[in-house]
């Protein structure tokens, strides 16, 4: 056999024999283990018939027996070989599986240095502004969401003037041979005239025993807690004795977690009356309603109905879970109440603060026919402020400039406008005795309100035939004139060339794919260090194909354009993302920084990138430049103090498909004097740069965070793919 195998693998081996790549990546014959199979498998098939030597090995046996058993021996030898055969291939195929995923993942990591003049003396400040928050009344990010109003609809108004008007989301119980309803104008409420009556007809057998009347079921549900208080206010009148129930109950009304009666005579409630009522909640549910149900045949009107959880922020109104997701972003300032929403798609429905102070009875409410749903102004211009000053952040007022989406004011008939501007910069700063100072000192604030900055309109300077810079000087003369202090916001960018008038900051918007907005990290980079700085109000990766409802490529990207911009500090004052919030039940805007329902939300990557920026404002950038293939990585180094000890945070995004080993080099350290080390590590990524959060996983992309990382000295780290990683040392 030995002779007749050498003989085969000498003459009877195919004249190709295939090659392999060696652990040194060249190519080579098979090892002989390979030939030998060859030489198996041919003296199986065609050696006995045309090989001269087969016939030493196995022709000339005399006998059947022999022959028999010589053919045994030959097929269990075979069998043997075949089975040692394949046993080596398979063991040299997974060595070579693992070398050559060994030698991709060595091919796939790169190498960068980050050299960082670690003297502050060197450095620059951060503006103590640079990182903000942006709200805008879009997707019920107030309505319906931070504002924490269940009802919808409160006073009816939603349906307009024109009675008899919808009641939408009011709905009815009973039927029309039970009761009927209708809206009509007898508000008490001189801006808000509509009112809800409600006609009980039933009949001699009386009502059903659950009562016939209304319910609202709030934004999608309201969210009833066991053991919580809900404070529920009405006004009601009558022109007969009433037996109300008011009611929280479960979402198909099946279920009453909370209720009280309102008995009163008909001379009592002849007039508009006020009631008020504490209800304890005797039972949890997300998608809960309140009912106002009779069983009192009669006449009954109803207006201005609102249940508000005792549980808000200091009491201010606020949900408490969405506030706590502000205040962990550490904003430095606040942006209200919008951008288009300020504008309006026609003036008639902008936002026009007078309407929303005073008792929030008398709010009129409007439509914001921009993002086309109705606010009932619960959440107004004098609680803005209040929620600045909650989150300890600088208030930024956008008021209308006289230009909506289809209509304008032309410059010459501004003033009108000019004066709403400083009547509300008096309402917001003015003594408590003053005019418009006096309406806030009546809500309870008599202490004026810390209003340095104001914005001129909304992406007003973009549109064509556009009265914006006529209209914006009248308002800028007029302001500077009357606050000298006050910062000054104009809507025309400056980043490419010089502003042709007078302004403190100029907006600037941006919103893009992940890759195109990742690559606009050196923006601000040639932009003139002289005349106003940059406010960069709005920006976020954007794009259907590839941000989607929020995922950690968008993250990525403005990411690196978050960089660029902490660089480029000197020219750039404020940073805000946009939207700040979404109501996952009214998406009108993708992609968003959080998203909510009635009783739960999560924060997309996009929102847990800004708090890798917390220790920023007011912090100082240190001088750094990269080597290396650094293309898809941007970097940045700052020194903060927290606690009293000193930081030097390095910030690093890699935006591509391959570990980055970052060598992170120093000078400028009193090397006698200071020693280095990595003492936290923060790193945002995913199995899959298109992977998003959700409320069935919330946490899927969330900063993964360690603590003393690194032995001291060594300051080398490991970017995984796609990634933000933050190192304080």
């Amino acid at each position: 056999i030995i002779k007749h195998e050498t003989v085969v693998s000498e003459a009877a081996a195919p004249a190709s024999a295939p090659h392999v790549a060696n652990s040194m990546g060249s190519a080579s014959a098979a090892p002989p283990v390979a030939n030998m199979a060859f030489a198996s498998c041919n003296s199986q098939s065609k050696a006995f018939q045309e090989s001269k030597s087969a016939k030493d090995f196995c022709v000339h046996v005399s006998s059947n027996f022999n022959l028999a058993m010589m053919d045994m021996e030959c097929s269990l030898k075979f069998l043997t070989s075949i089975f040692l055969i394949l046993f080596l291939l398979g063991s040299y195929s997974a060595y070579e599986n693992v070398r050559l995923v060994d030698a991709r993942e060595d091919n796939e990591k790169h190498y960068v240095t980050l050299q960082v003049e670690a003297s502050n003396a060197t450095g620059r400040l951060i503006p103590e502004t640079l990182f903000g928050i942006f709200f805008e009344e879009i997707n019920h990010a107030g309505a319906g969401g931070l504002w924490a109003e269940l009802v919808s609809n409160r006073g009816f108004e939603a349906g307009g003037q024109i009675i008899p008007s919808s009641i939408w989301p009011w709905s009815i119980i009973g039927d029309e041979s039970t009761i009927s309803v209708v809206t009509d104008r007898s508000s008490c409420f001189e801006r808000n005239k509509i009112a809800l009556r409600m006609e009980v007809l039933c009949n001699s057998s009386g009502c059903p025993s659950e009562g016939v009347g209304v319910y609202n079921p709030g934004y999608w549900g309201m969210n009833i807690e066991e053991g919580k208080k809900y404070k529920v206010t009405l006004y009601v009148r009558s022109t007969g004795d009433i037996d109300v129930s008011v009611s929280l109950t479960s979402s198909n009304g099946s279920l009453t977690l909370a209720s009280e009666q309102i008995i009163a005579l008909a001379s009592e409630v002849s007039k508009w009356t006020k009631k008020e009522m504490l209800l304890e909640a005797n039972g949890t549910d997300d998608g809960a309603r309140l009912q106002l149900t009779t069983t009192k045949n009669g006449s009954i009107w109803f207006d201005q109905v609102s249940a508000m959880p005792v549980d808000t922020y200091k009491g201010h109104g606020f949900r408490n879970d969405l506030f706590q997701m502000m205040v962990d972003l550490k904003p430095r300032f606040i942006r209200f109440p919008g951008g288009c929403y300020v504008e309006g798609d026609s003036l008639s429905n902008a936002f026009h603060w007078k309407e929303t102070v005073g008792a929030w009875e008398e709010r009129p409410g409007h439509f914001g026919d921009v993002w086309n749903y109705w606010t009932d102004d619960g959440l107004g211009q004098f609680e803005f402020f209040q929620l600045a000053e909650d989150l300890g952040a600088a208030p930024i007022w956008v008021f209308n400039s006289g230009i909506s989406h289809h209509d304008q004011v032309e410059t010459a008939r501004i003033m009108p406008f000019v004066q709403e501007a400083l009547d509300g910069i008096e309402f917001a700063r003015g003594d408590a005795d003053s005019t418009w100072g006096s309406v806030r000192a009546a809500m309870g604030h008599p202490k004026p309100f810390d209003l340095k900055y104001v914005a001129v309109g909304n992406e007003d300077c973009w549109k064509e035939y556009t009265y914006y810079k006529g209209n914006y000087l009248v308002f800028h003369n007029a302001i500077k004139k009357a606050y000298p202090d006050i910062k000054i916001i104009s809507n025309c960018d400056g980043s490419s060339q010089p502003l042709d008038h007078p302004a403190d900051y100029y907006d600037f918007h941006v919103y893009k794919p992940s890759k195109e907005l990742f690559s606009m990290s050196h923006k601000f980079d040639n932009t003139s260090r002289d005349g106003p700085k940059a406010f960069v109000s709005e920006y976020a990766a954007k794009s259907e194909t590839d941000a989607n409802k929020g995922n950690l490529l968008a993250a990525l990207g403005e990411a690196g354009f978050l960089l660029g911009l902490e660089k480029n500090s000197d020219v750039v004052g404020m940073v805000s993302y946009a939207p700040l919030f979404v109501n996952t039940n009214d998406r009108r805007w993708l992609p968003d920084a959080i998203v909510f329902n009635s009783s739960h939300l999560y924060g997309t990557p996009s929102y847990w990138v800004q708090q890798f920026f917390t220790e920023s404002s007011g912090a100082t950038l240190l001088s750094s430049t990269m080597e290396g293939n650094s293309s898809y990585v941007e970097a940045s180094a700052i020194s903060f103090q927290s606690n009293g000890s000193d930081y030097i945070q390095i910030k690093a995004v890699n935006f591509a498909n391959v570990t980055v080993e970052l060598k992170v080099k120093m000078t400028g350290l009193d090397s006698s004097n200071t020693k280095a080390s990595a003492k936290k590590k923060k790193v945002l990524t995913s199995a899959s740069v298109m992977d998003e959060n959700s409320f069935s996983n919330p946490e899927m992309i969330t900063p993964q965070e360690s603590l003393g990382v690194m032995p001291e000295g060594n300051l080398t780290f490991v970017l995984p793919p796609y990634s933000f990683s933050l190192f304080d040392i």
